[in-house]
């Protein structure tokens, strides 16, 4: 649905603006983008050296990451956020891939925050942290 945003204020007609992106900053772009390729997006191998990447996502969304170089280039006062980070949510085929993936995730290295259980709002739940920390779900519908 869209809607003009003077539908929802007093201000002027204007169009609502669309979410479109989600941006998250790497200190080590190889690593982040290798541990978002065990995920499932399609991240070409040269993206590992570049200040900025990007992959589709379903629905026209776009994730994307840029190295703490370049956010600096683009704002010499940046700095990486010390508190709350994003949680991104990857939808699993069964509560049985969510117990899998984060065993192979947590097996390779990477920080489990929670360990897979059967949460009250009807889902097998885990979480993960990515190289730079953000939260990374992990879930499926139980039967």
């Amino acid at each position: 649905m869209t809607e003009n945003i003077s539908d929802i204020t007093d201000g002027p007609a204007r169009p609502a603006a669309r979410f479109a992106a989600i941006g998250l900053a790497a200190a080590d772009m190889a690593a982040s983008l290798a541990f978002y390729r065990r995920l499932g997006l399609d991240l070409p191998a040269e993206a590992d050296t570049a200040p900025h990447a990007e992959a589709p996502l379903p629905g026209g969304l776009r994730l994307m990451w840029d190295t703490h170089e370049t956010l600096r280039s683009l704002d010499p006062d940046w700095t990486p956020s010390p508190g709350a980070t994003p949680h991104l949510a990857f939808e699993c085929a069964d509560p049985a891939a969510v117990d899998a993936l984060y065993a192979e995730l947590t097996g390779a290295g990477y920080r489990g925050e929670k360990k897979p259980w059967d949460a009250v709002w009807g889902q097998r739940y885990a979480v993960v942290r990515d190289p730079d920390g953000h939260g990374v779900d992990l879930f499926a519908p139980l039967p």
